[in-house]
C-alpha cells in the first residue's frame, strides 16, 4: 500500500490490517515510520506503509473548510482518458465479473418470491432479454425455501443464469439461501444493525469496538458458508439505510457509506474470502458518484482491487429514470469505473435491460478507444465534495439597449437551436420555448428556454420573423447568431457566435462596439490557441466537441478546458453544446447527454446545456435538457420523484400508483415526493424527499414528511388524496395551471 500524508490539524487516521482508514480520533494508531515533513507551507505527518515503491499520497479536506478528509491521490486510472480500472475476477455462478470481462448487465424480479411459477417465468423473460444476472428478494424462510424450487426449475428448463439473493435484516435467511443461489447481496446498514431510527448516538471507543465485534459474530457464518459453496457476495451500501451507529460517527454521507461497507469487507478479508464486489447506491446521482469515487480512492490506498456494481437506486421511470441513471452510472463509466450495472426503473424488469446495454456499450467503447485528451495536470476540480464553479452571469453595461441579464439562469441554463421555419409561426415557437403567452405576447416562465441559437438569420425584409425575434429579445431571451450571418444580415442586439480562430483573426471587430460574443471551444486546443480568451470580453463559452470524434473524449476535453479557465481566473459561463447525429435513438440521446454533460455537471462544471439533434422533437430536447439539470441537482423546474423499481417486497402496484401520483402532483416544482413499495430503504432513501408514500402493509399506506411517519395504515384507495392533503397542510400545494 502507498504512503499517506495528512496535515496535523486535520481529522486523524486509524489503521486496520496495516492499512489506512478514516476515523474521528485525533491520535495516530499503530502506524509505522511516522515522520514530519513540510507540505504546502504546513507541517504534515507522513505515514509510510508496508508495500514499497508506491508514491506518497496526500490526504486533504475535500474543499476549503470541508470536514470531509479525502485522499488526494487518484480515484480512477486516468483523469485525461478513459482507462478501465483493473480489478480481480469475481465468479457469480458461471459469469465472471471484473476488468478482464465485459460489463455485465443485471436486473431484479418484481414477483412474489413465494410464487415459484411467476418468478421462474419472469427470470426466463429477463434472461431472454439479455441479462447476465438476476436478483431476487428473499425476505423470510418461506421465500428462502421457494428459492430452491426456483433454481431447480430454471435448471430443468436449461436456464443457468446466475441468481442473487437480496437480503435485508435476515442473517438466518441468507445462510439458508446461500445453499442454492449463486450470490448473496448484503446491506451493511441493516444486516447486523437494527433499523435506523435516525438518532444521534454517542459512542466510546469501547462501545464502537463492541458493535464491530457483534457484526463480525453475525456476519462470519455467512462468509464461511459462501466460501464452502463457492458463492459470491455483494457488499451493497445504500445511502438510505445507513445504521444509526455509522451516521452518528461519520454522518449521513458518502464517507459513512464507504466505512459501512469496509467494516464488512475487512471481515471477509480476515477470513480470506475475496469473491465479493462493492456497491454504493443512492437516489441522488451526485451523492452516488461521490460515494463510489471515495470508495475507489480508499481501495487504491489500501491496495484492494474488488469489482464495482453500479446503480442509482429509486431512479424512477421513463426518461427521468434513464437520465438519473445515465448521470450516475455514465459518469463513473467515463472514468473507467464499473464492472456490472443495473438501471433501476419503475417499469417491468425486462425494460431495464435495453438502457443497461446502451450504457454498457457506451462505457465499453470509451475504454476500448481510451477516449481522452493529451495529459494535463488537474488542480481545481473537487471530485469528492460537490462545489459548483459558477460562471459570471452577464451584467448590464453602459449603452446596452436591452436587458442581457436573463440570457442565462443562475441555477443552470437551457439553450435551444431554432430554425427559420419555426419563426414563421411565432405563437407555436413561443409555446415550444415554454414561454407564457398573454394576448399572443411571450413572457418568461419557470421553465422557459433562456437563449436560442439561430444558425441562419431571416432576410432583412422578413419583417414578421424579425419581429418574432425582437419580442424574444425584449423578454431578455438571448438570440445567438454566427458571425457570418450577423455581418451580412445584422439582427439588433443579437449575441454573436465565433470560433477561437475567428476570435484570434479579429473578424469580430467589424461588429458594432459592445456586441456580446459567444465563443465555441472544443477543449482540446493548444495553450497558445486558448490564450486569446485572456484578452477577450466573452459573454459565454459553448463547449462543442463534434460527437463523431472517435478518440477525443468530450468529458476529458471539458475538464481540460475548465482547468485552463480556473488556472487563469477566467470566470466565463460554459454551456455544454452537444450535437447528436440525425439517426440517434431517443434513449441514446438521453443516455449520451446524461453521461457526457452530467459527468461534468455533477462536479459543478458547467452553467447549462444546448442539445441539438436533427429531426428530433423540439419539446423532447427541451424537456431532456431541463431533466438533466434537475437530475444534477441544479435547476428545479418540476416535481422531483424518488420512486423505487419494485421487487418481491412491494406491497402495491408501483407502476400504477406512481402514474396516478404523478398525474396529480407533477405541477409542483421544488417539491420532492418519494414513492416506496416497502420500508426497507424507506425513511433513509427519502432523506432528500419532502413527502413519502410508503407501503406499510398489504393494502395500507404510510405517509411521511421527511423521515418522519405522520399517518399510518391509510387505505390504498384514499392514500393519494391523503398525500395531496398532506402537501396542502404543509403549505406546499398550488393548484394546477389552467390551460389557455
Amino acid at each position: 500500500m502507498a504512503a499517506g500524508a495528512v496535515p496535523t490539524s486535520f481529522t486523524g487516521l486509524k489503521s486496520n490490517e496495516n492499512v489506512l482508514g478514516f476515523t474521528k480520533s485525533m491520535n495516530f494508531v499503530r502506524v509505522s515510520d511516522l515522520q514530519r515533513v513540510k507540505f504546502r507551507r504546513t507541517k504534515v505527518s507522513v505515514i509510510r506503509n508496508a508495500i514499497p515503491d508506491q508514491e506518497t499520497i496526500e490526504l486533504q479536506p475535500a474543499s476549503e473548510g470541508s470536514p470531509l478528509l479525502v485522499p488526494r491521490q487518484k480515484y480512477c486510472e486516468s483523469i485525461y482518458k478513459t482507462v478501465r480500472r483493473q480489478t480481480c475476477t469475481v465468479m457469480v455462478g458461471n459469469v465472471a465479473l471484473g476488468s478482464e470481462h465485459p460489463i455485465r448487465i443485471q436486473t431484479m424480479t418484481t414477483t412474489d418470491t413465494k410464487d415459484v411459477a411467476a418468478t421462474v417465468e419472469q427470470v426466463m423473460k429477463i434472461a431472454d432479454a439479455g441479462a447476465d444476472i438476476v436478483r431476487i428478494t428473499v425476505q423470510g424462510k418461506k421465500e428462502a425455501d421457494a428459492c430452491f424450487e426456483i433454481k431447480n426449475t430454471l435448471v430443468q428448463k436449461n436456464y443457468n443464469i446466475p441468481l442473487v439473493a437480496d437480503i435485508h435484516f435476515a442473517p438466518s435467511v441468507a445462510l439458508r439461501v446461500a445453499e442454492c443461489f449463486d450470490k448473496i447481496r448484503v446491506n451493511p446498514g441493516n444486516f447486523a444493525d437494527r433499523r435506523a431510527q435516525f438518532e444521534q448516538l454517542e459512542y466510546t471507543e469501547d462501545d464502537y469496538q463492541k458493535e464491530l465485534e457483534h457484526i463480525e459474530e453475525v456476519f462470519t457464518p455467512l462468509v464461511e458458508k459462501c466460501k464452502k459453496y463457492g458463492r459470491a457476495m455483494r457488499i451493497g451500501t445504500n445511502h438510505g439505510s445507513l445504521s444509526d451507529r455509522i451516521m452518528s460517527y461519520y454522518g449521513d454521507s458518502p464517507r459513512g457509506m464507504v466505512e459501512s461497507a469496509f467494516e464488512f469487507a475487512r471481515i471477509c478479508r480476515k477470513l480470506d474470502f475475496h469473491n465479493f464486489v462493492f456497491s454504493m447506491k443512492a437516489s441522488n446521482p451526485v451523492v452516488m458518484v461521490q460515494a463510489y469515487r471515495l470508495l475507489v480512492a480508499e481501495m487504491y490506498v489500501q491496495g484492494w482491487d474488488y469489482p464495482l456494481h453500479l446503480g442509482v437506486t429509486e431512479a424512477g421511470e421513463g426518461e427521468d429514470g434513464r437520465m438519473k441513471s445515465a448521470i450516475g452510472i455514465g459518469t463513473l463509466l467515463q472514468d473507467g469505473l464499473g464492472d456490472t450495472i443495473r438501471v433501476s426503473l419503475t417499469e417491468a424488469p425486462e425494460e431495464e435491460i435495453d438502457p443497461c446495454r446502451r450504457l454498457a456499450n457506451l462505457g465499453t467503447r470509451a475504454a476500448a478507444l481510451q477516449q481522452g485528451v493529451a495529459p494535463f495536470e488537474e488542480k481545481h476540480r473537487r471530485y469528492f465534495d460537490f462545489q459548483r464553479r459558477s460562471g459570471e452571469l452577464p451584467a448590464q453595461k453602459e449603452g446596452d439597449e436591452v436587458d442581457y441579464r436573463g440570457v442565462l439562469h443562475r441555477d443552470g441554463s437551457v439553450l435551444m437551436s431554432v430554425s427559420l421555419n419555426q419563426l414563421k409561426t411565432p405563437e407555436l415557437l413561443y409555446r415550444s420555448l415554454a414561454a407564457k403567452l398573454v394576448v399572443g405576447m411571450p413572457f418568461k416562465d419557470l421553465a422557459t428556454v433562456d437563449s436560442i441559437l439561430l444558425r441562419e438569420l431571416p432576410p432583412l425584409d422578413d419583417i414578421d420573423s424579425r419581429l418574432a425575434l425582437k419580442r424574444l429579445v425584449d423578454i431578455s431571451m438571448g438570440v445567438i447568431a454566427p458571425l457570418s450571418e450577423q455581418l451580412t444580415k445584422p439582427l439588433p442586439n443579437a449575441m454573436v457566435l465565433v470560433t477561437l480562430k475567428e476570435l484570434s483573426g479579429g473578424a469580430h471587430k467589424l461588429l458594432p462596439e459592445g456586441t456580446r460574443l459567444v465563443v465555441s471551444v472544443r477543449g482540446d486546443e493548444s495553450q497558445d490557441e486558448l490564450e486569446i480568451l485572456k484578452s477577450s470580453d466573452v459573454t459565454m463559452i459553448l463547449h462543442n466537441l463534434p460527437y463523431t470524434e472517435e478518440k477525443i473524449g468530450r468529458v476529458q476535453a471539458a475538464r481540460r478546458l475548465f482547468e485552463y479557465l480556473s488556472e487563469n481566473s477566467l470566470n466565463f459561463p460554459v454551456i455544454h453544446h452537444i450535437q447528436f447525429p440525425s439517426n440517434t435513438h431517443r434513449d441514446d440521446l438521453v443516455i449520451g447527454a446524461g453521461t457526457n454533460a452530467g459527468a461534468l455537471l455533477v462536479d459543478g462544471l458547467g452553467d447549462g446545456l444546448l442539445l441539438e439533434a436533427p429531426v428530433k422533437d423540439f419539446d423532447f430536447l427541451r424537456n431532456t435538457s431541463f431533466n438533466l439539470l434537475q437530475g444534477c441537482r441544479m435547476r428545479n423546474t418540476k416535481t422531483e420523484y424518488v420512486s423505487c423499481p419494485s421487487c418481491g417486497r412491494t406491497l402495491f402496484d408501483l407502476q400504477e400508483i406512481s402514474a396516478q401520483i404523478r398525474e396529480k402532483t407533477s405541477h409542483l416544482p421544488g417539491v420532492s415526493i418519494a414513492i416506496m413499495g416497502c420500508i426497507v430503504n424507506g425513511p433513509g432513501e427519502m432523506a432528500d424527499a419532502d413527502f413519502g408514500y410508503v407501503g406499510g402493509a398489504p393494502g395500507k399506506i404510510d405517509l411521511y414528511v421527511g423521515k418522519t411517519v405522520v399517518k399510518r395504515a391509510i387505505e390504498m384507495e384514499h392514500a393519494t388524496d391523503a398525500l395531496i392533503q398532506l402537501i396542502k397542510d404543509n403549505d406546499r400545494w398550488v393548484d394546477p395551471p389552467t390551460e389557455e
